[in-house]
């Protein structure tokens, strides 16, 4: 005979015993968005070094993951394994993506006014993903230097057969205060439509001017939206040589050799990693967080955007560490090829967009790994007072800035935002981001360990937030175009 059946009294205050420790273990696990809460949250996330170990997983051991190589495949299975460790349910969706193989490539300006005899000058260029091939042997031709878009269709009628360069500076003034987004984004649109336009116009080829800040002679890659039919050879020149092409045409005619190899292959089989941190009472609300996979294959992809998937890796391992279950499920989605395609993006939306109201909010870091200063995001302008817990809880770290804008804009989390998710992205200091973007220099001494333990405190903080909080927040209002 046991002692609760010889003494009934005992085991009423066992069963009484036991059903107190229940609740009150319930309660350290789900302690919602109390201020004490937060603040574990933001300090573990402060003491931990598991987004610096997997982002130098990434970079250190895979190298490169451009869409459709084996690096990306190998990341697929790198983040879904670690993910699979920290208990989270993790599915591999299935997306087809392009295959682009960067070949030979190589620039030389072979005459010009006042050349030395037997004299040429080496021009420093990548290929822009999507661009065509010259011939093997490479094409020689004169070249038309540009300055905008207006000055390319005033000379519209020298451009067929020529060579067009869009000598388009990038404002680092703007990036040093604040701007280097919209920085970017002028210069940018000479990289992704400049080539297109040339095509169109007759030119043999097009080069634009390295989109980026510090002139060290490192040529930016990035996407150009070529497309088939009209897919010219289209590369990046580092800013000293746009430079020195500009001032060479001013003394004259100017003609270049150029040697781009490029080869466009099937559409590859890849994944988008999606992993669950299941919810409590609300499972079936979606909190995403999540950065891509791929990256440009010159460099590692330290700031772009291993850093980033790493980061959102790392809100389930602070949760884990926690022992914290949100009422509402936390999705950490890696996504595959955004650099030239968003096809992950593309495919996440087609398979949720009918259930996109049980997404509450989606968060994405990819504008590399300077230090947060808080959050942006696309919620509705009365709502910004829901998030005055999650700014105090910030506010230690330098990081409790809440900026509200009617659309992030953001590459992967566009469609989603658009479909009425209010998108969330760390506000970051980028005044340095653009020297190593889409470059061989973007690798993993570039990252700062204390900024990106910063960035994990952001986004484990805002996604817990999310997570739990009881009042809505309201949808994104994206205004049309």
């Amino acid at each position: 005979m046991n002692r609760r059946t010889r003494f009934p009294a005992l085991g009423l205050i066992a069963a009484a015993l036991s059903t107190a420790l229940l609740a009150a273990s319930a309660q350290a696990v789900s302690p919602g968005n109390d201020p004490a809460a937060l603040a574990k949250i933001r300090d573990t996330a402060m003491t931990s070094d598991y987004a610096w170990e997997r982002t130098a997983d990434m970079t250190d051991l895979i190298g490169p993951r451009l869409s459709g190589s084996a690096g990306a495949a190998a990341a697929v299975t790198q983040v879904a394994d670690a993910m699979r460790k920290l208990g989270a349910k993790v599915t591999l969706q299935p997306v087809k993506v392009p295959h682009w193989v960067r070949g030979a490539e190589s620039g030389e300006l072979v005459d010009y006014s006042g050349r030395p005899a037997g004299i040429t000058q080496r021009v420093v260029l990548t290929a822009l993903g999507g661009s065509g091939a010259t011939p093997d042997a490479g094409l020689t031709a004169p070249v038309i230097v540009v300055g905008s878009f207006d000055e390319l269709k005033a000379r519209a009628s020298e451009v067929k057969g020529r060579i067009v360069l869009f000598d388009v500076p990038f404002d680092q003034h703007m990036a040093d205060r604040g701007l280097a987004g919209p920085a970017y984004g002028a210069g940018s649109n000479y990289r992704t439509n400049g080539p297109r336009i040339a095509a169109e116009m007759g030119a043999v080829a097009a080069l634009v001017r390295s989109v980026g800040g510090a002139n060290y002679r490192l040529p930016h890659t990035g996407n150009s939206n070529l497309q088939d039919g009209a897919r010219i050879p289209a590369a990046a020149v580092t800013v000293e040589d746009a430079m020195l092409m500009s001032r060479l045409a001013k003394r004259g005619p100017l003609r270049m050799r150029l040697v781009l190899t490029p080869t466009i292959l099937p559409d590859a089989d890849s994944f988008n990693v999606i992993a669950d941190w299941p919810g409590t009472d609300k499972a079936d609300e979606i909190v995403i967080v999540s950065g891509h996979l791929d990256s440009w294959d010159l460099a590692t992809g330290a700031h772009d955007d291993a850093a980033g998937v790493a980061s959102a890796m790392a809100v389930f391992d602070t949760l884990k560490k926690l022992d914290y279950r949100p009422r509402r499920t936390i999705r950490m989605i890696a996504w595959m090829n955004e650099e030239n395609g968003t096809r992950g993006a593309r495919t996440y939306l087609a398979a949720n967009e009918a259930n996109a109201a049980s997404h509450i909010g989606a968060i994405e870091s990819d504008n590399g790994a300077g230090r947060p200063f808080g959050m942006r995001a696309s919620v509705p302008a009365a709502s910004t007072r829901l998030f005055a817990p999650l700014q105090a809880a910030l506010l230690p770290l330098g990081a409790g800035v809440f900026q509200r804008q009617d659309a992030l804009s953001t590459g992967d989390l566009s469609g989603l935002e658009r479909a009425g998710v209010p998108s969330f992205a760390p506000l970051i200091d980028t005044s340095t981001y653009f020297d190593y973007h889409h470059t061989a220099a973007d690798t993993l001494d570039k990252v700062d360990p204390d900024h990106l333990r910063r960035h994990v405190a952001v986004m484990t903080a805002t996604a817990w937030f999310l997570a739990n909080i009881e009042e809505p927040i309201g949808r994104a209002n994206v205004p049309a175009r």
